[in-house]
């Protein structure tokens, strides 16, 4: 009988205290955001009419590397935090690799994913500043799920906008936000200025993040008390993310080890920050050779194939301009199924690292991420949601190289959610009907061709 422990849980008392912003240790700071109408670059309180202040001063700030979590917000993290650090000597077996593999299991939250973590902080500091109404946008669901949830927590009125091919493809997560009371509408719809505009040029559009992300800021314009929530690209939001590699660092050490490559989905940042930023600070502060991986889907390569420009992180240019790699705003992604990852541009920080070489970016065929989620699923026991199968492709691949090696690296991935809601994306795996989409050059010149004009 094997005596390997295979889980590593943190005491509640050890539940980090602080965020980590990695923007005070960075040498090459991220480029500033501009107005979009001044070009001027962004203040904190041209952020105000959107998000909560505090959210606003966290966004852009530079100097303070460490940012205290409320108490209560610290208290809501105790319903499932700490997460388990668990070592997957299942699929080292399966693979036959002599790497050792870790993940941080974040699908063990009430709403099955890492979201929770920036949506309770979010809603807190919107109640905290007697805001009565709060909007987003979500892609597979998995943030709306968890904003309406954390809604409901402090009393607040929620109204998501959900990609409307993720609204048909996954019902379940619609039912979910319903469950805990928030309005949902698919996108782009006729409810606002900015779903007209593009259902009149594009009648059948099945939606981006992009333009979910439109009209959740115009209704939140529009709306008195109200204040627009976003769950992943801008910097608060990987801020509050960094409670998980805060966690896995302690739990490595019980481990006993150190990770050689740390890897995340990659959809806008906030999970792959999250898992990352923790144990970057040691190669920025100490010179830690550690490999940083973000694994995004091939028919949405922004960091693998974008451009870094200054572009809008919606489609009808509501937001301010983020200097990012980008597919263009207006980039309509394929209809793949990890719906949480088909957005445009990167987050300003993530931007910033991969230029300066701290982090590296690799893209995944549709079909290469299924096969693996349904490895982890037969040796680990749990069905990964189609986004953090690419996280797991990732890893695959890197394990394969130490069996050519016979290297024991040991390999550290973010477990982002679980996949029991995505059930019919399986379904349209086992029955052949998924394919990997190809993307031509030309037709990623072209949208950036437009985005270059407004520099």
């Amino acid at each position: 009988m094997s005596t390997k422990q295979k889980r590593f849980i943190l005491p509640e008392d050890e539940i980090p205290k602080f965020w980590y912003n990695i923007q005070a240790d960075m040498k090459n700071k991220p480029m500033p955001p501009l107005n979009p109408k001044t070009k001027d670059p962004l203040k904190p309180e041209d952020l105000y009419p959107l998000f909560a202040k505090e959210l606003c001063h966290q966004e852009l700030d530079m100097e303070n590397a460490w940012i205290e979590i409320p108490e209560t917000v610290r208290e809501y993290y105790k319903y499932w935090r700490s997460t388990p650090l668990v070592r997957a000597y299942g699929l080292e077996k399966a693979l036959g690799t002599p790497a050792h593999i870790y993940f941080k299991n974040e699908s063990v939250s009430p709403i099955g994913s890492h979201k929770l973590n920036s949506a309770i902080a979010q809603a807190y500091y919107c109640k905290e500043e007697g805001v009565s109404n709060i909007t987003t946008e979500t892609g597979a669901g998995q943030w709306g799920a968890a904003l309406s949830y954390a809604a409901k927590v402090f009393g607040l009125e929620a109204a998501v906008y959900q990609v409307k091919i993720s609204y048909n493809q996954k019902p379940y997560r619609r039912s979910i936000m319903q469950t805990f009371g928030a309005q949902v509408t698919p996108s782009p719809s006729m409810s606002t200025r900015a779903g007209k505009d593009i259902l009149t040029k594009t009648p059948n559009h099945q939606g981006s993040l992009g333009t979910a992300i439109s009209e959740a800021i115009e209704l939140a314009r529009t709306t008195p008390n109200c204040k627009y929530t976003l769950g992943s690209v801008l910097s608060h939001v990987t801020l509050h993310q960094t409670i998980i590699g805060l966690e896995a660092e302690k739990q490595m050490e019980m481990a006993g080890e150190y990770p050689d490559i740390v890897i995340g989905c990659f959809g806008g940042g906030s999970n792959f920050g999250g898992i990352c930023f923790p144990f970057m600070r040691h190669t920025i502060k100490e010179g830690r050779p550690t490999r940083f991986i973000a694994a995004e889907p091939s028919s949405c390569p922004k960091l693998t194939r974008g451009k870094f420009e200054y572009d809008y992180a919606d489609e009808a240019g509501y937001t301010p301009l983020l200097p990012m790699y980008t597919l263009g705003h207006n980039f309509a992604p394929a209809n793949i199924h990890a719906g949480g990852l088909r957005f445009h541009g990167a987050g300003v920080i993530v931007s910033q690292l991969l230029k300066d070489g701290l982090m590296e970016a690799m893209d995944l065929p549709q079909l290469e991420t299924f096969e693996c989620g349904c490895l982890f699923a037969q040796s680990e026991g749990i069905i990964p949601a189609p986004e953090s199968c690419h996280a797991i492709a990732a890893a695959v691949r890197e394990a394969k190289k130490c069996i050519e090696t016979g290297e024991e690296k040991v390999i550290l991935f973010n477990l982002s959610g679980h996949g029991l809601i995505d059930m019919a994306s399986y379904d349209q795996y086992f029955a052949g009907n998924l394919v990997n989409h190809e993307l031509k050059d030309e037709d990623i010149e072209k949208n950036l061709d437009e985005i270059r004009n407004l520099q």
